[in-house]
């Protein structure tokens, strides 16, 4: 499988000390020097310049032979797209709307940070429930409480669990 990731997941997933479940999901996971310099910025949080020290074996960086223009995006969201239309990637993880749908309208398959969570916990490579709280409460991240609730929702019914249950 391969995979591509923007900036945003793993910024968080860095946050939430739930960067691990990645490899543990798809295995190798590929991302461009446009994602390094973004998280490397001086105001990106310590924990994931720390994380960036020592970057895992499983992250692969790679840079796309080009990178596309695409309107209303920045050029980390446009190498890791193009990247993902070179090497036909089965997944880009990537948060913004404006790229997910641009990586969308390309016929790339995208998941956000949440959908993320959801096949971690599914998996049982994470608590759900506390992952998403540490994620919503506790970092930077946004997404309306309908988005927030969807995934919940989600997450209760692939894991056979009823609608209203709560860890």
């Amino acid at each position: 499988m391969i995979v591509v990731s923007d900036n945003s997941p793993l910024q968080y997933l860095v946050l939430i000390q739930c960067i691990e479940c990645l490899p543990s999901l798809y295995g190798e996971v590929l991302t461009t020097p446009q994602i390094i310099q973004e998280l490397r910025h001086p105001k990106t949080p310590a924990p994931i310049h720390a994380w960036l020290d020592s970057t895992p074996p499983w992250l692969r960086i790679e840079s796309p032979a080009a990178v596309e223009a695409f309107n209303n995006l920045d050029a980390g969201e446009a190498s890791a797209i193009s990247l993902a239309r070179q090497r036909r990637a089965d997944l880009l993880l990537i948060d913004e709307r404006a790229g997910a749908q641009a990586a969308r309208a390309t016929g790339i398959s995208v998941i956000g940070t949440l959908g993320v969570l959801i096949e971690a916990g599914l998996e049982n490579l994470i608590d759900f429930d506390s992952s998403l709280n540490h994620l919503t409460l506790q970092t930077p991240f946004y997404a309306s409480r309908t988005l927030i609730d969807a995934a919940r929702r989600i997450y209760r019914q692939r894991s056979g669990q009823s609608p209203d249950a709560r860890k």
